[in-house]
């Protein structure tokens, strides 16, 4: 490819997202100390959830070297190398459809093997016969290695997005067409090539979005249960909570494992790189921050009752059906298909946008559902401390922020046909709200 070509094909950055370099530099500190704090700030080991907030005793513990040794555990780091590469593996051996993604800027469709709902089912079958066969206490390592864990995860984010940053610069890259601003930083962090370290149907991007941090999650959630049920005397002791709790975000992952294409045309896959944003998320933040509420109901055990787990099942699936079904109509959009003859409208440029069905009442929908399967995960936890309800402040801001981004990408991308879509859809995630 000539260089001119090369220039048209990847344009440079003009418009920074996350207050450029500054905000780039602040949230690749701030993940890594929040994931650090949300265990910290809530853990039975440093005084409870929060503990006591005492100056002296943080400054302490930040300037004794041991405290900064007890980050690293080296068994830790070993399991967790062994989990990626288990899934790195699976990828590969596991039988798997190939899929086509959304056309790229050079014309072509890249093509992704979809496994992982039977990576996740392997998982989950050694795992069961792990606990079946040695107990629960075969399976509280994670709760008890939690900090080496992250420690690992970080290092995992770190080397990828700095490997695939490398990469960017060989001749033929595509590069995103948000991360080419020329600034280190800020290119490192947002994603510099929209599909590095990617060979055949291999995709470095799509594989962490869906597959190591995902599947993760939940077995740090099931590492939890069975940490309570060794407390308690068995998996027969567990409390409601923590089994809501569990089987709540359980559903949500094997969900997302068996609606694996439809990552295809999110952002995260279409339009951003990969960089330290999505790595440092992906391998990091979901599955160490997400099982917050699970890690609290070890220490502090909730039971619920019939009425109140009933409540909350209804929040959770109330949430969900309009979660899976805001998701399906617009896949099925998307694929040609329009079973429940939604209406839509046709812009100038030919794309046609959805104006009915959940679509219809508002431009997020999927957001919405996502919210309130947020605060069923977090109302089992009861209310003596506002920090197991982090999940549902942050991922309101994180979705907000997303809309955002989306709706200025559509506006310039429909111009005027954007201003009548939402005249007809006003509503950005909760329909009658906001």
């Amino acid at each position: 490819m000539s260089k001119s070509k090369e220039s048209q094909l990847n344009p440079r950055t003009k418009h920074y997202e996350f207050l450029g370099p500054p905000g780039a530099f602040l949230i690749s500190v701030g993940v890594p100390i929040g994931t650090y704090a949300l265990y910290f700030g809530c853990s039975e080991h440093s005084g409870g959830c929060p503990p006591a907030l005492v100056p002296d005793r943080i400054m302490l513990a930040l300037s004794d070297p041991a405290w900064w040794k007890g980050l690293w555990d080296t068994q830790a780091t070993l399991m967790y190398l062994a989990w990626y590469a288990f899934c790195l593996v699976a990828w590969a051996i596991l039988p798997g459809d190939l899929v086509a993604g959304t056309t790229l800027r050079t014309g072509n469709k890249k093509l992704y093997k979809i496994n992982a709902l039977s990576t996740f089912l392997l998982a989950m079958g050694l795992t069961s016969g792990v606990i079946y066969r040695y107990g629960p206490q075969a399976f509280t390592f994670v709760h008890d290695r939690f900090v080496g864990f992250i420690t690992a995860s970080l290092i995992m984010a770190f080397v990828q997005a700095s490997v695939c940053y490398a990469s960017s610069f060989r001749s033929g890259a595509l590069l995103a067409l948000g991360g080419n601003s020329g600034n280190f930083i800020y290119d490192w962090f947002i994603g510099r090539e929209l599909n590095p370290l990617s060979w055949g149907s291999f995709d470095a991007k799509t594989f962490n979005e869906i597959r190591p941090g995902l599947i993760l999650w939940f077995l740090n959630d099931i590492s939890m249960l069975c940490e309570q049920a060794t407390r308690r005397g068995g998996l027969n002791q567990v409390t409601d909570s923590m089994w809501l709790v569990t089987l709540f975000q359980g559903l949500y992952v094997a969900d997302c494992m068996w609606n694996e294409p439809g990552i295809f045309t999110q952002m995260d896959i279409t339009t951003d790189g990969f960089g330290f944003m999505l790595a440092v998320g992906d391998l990091t933040w979901v599955p160490f921050a997400y099982c917050l509420q699970a890690r609290y109901l070890v220490s502090n055990p909730v039971e619920l009752g019939p009425i109140w787990s009933t409540v909350i099942v209804i929040f959770n699936f109330v949430g969900y059906y309009i979660f899976r079904v805001a998701n399906l109509e617009k896949n099925d959009f998307r694929n040609g298909k329009n079973p429940k003859n939604l209406q839509f409208m046709t812009t100038e440029s030919g794309s046609k946008l959805l104006t009915s069905g959940w679509w219809g009442r508002s431009r997020h929908p999927n957001y919405f559902g996502d919210l309130l399967m947020g605060l069923a995960w977090s109302l089992p936890t009861g209310f003596n401390t506002p920090i197991t309800y982090f999940y549902i402040v942050y991922f309101a801001v994180l979705l907000i922020h997303r809309q955002r981004r989306d709706d200025a990408a559509c506006a310039i991308k429909y111009g005027k046909d954007w201003k009548k879509y939402m005249q007809i859809v006003p509503y950005r995630i909760i329909p009658y709200v906001y």
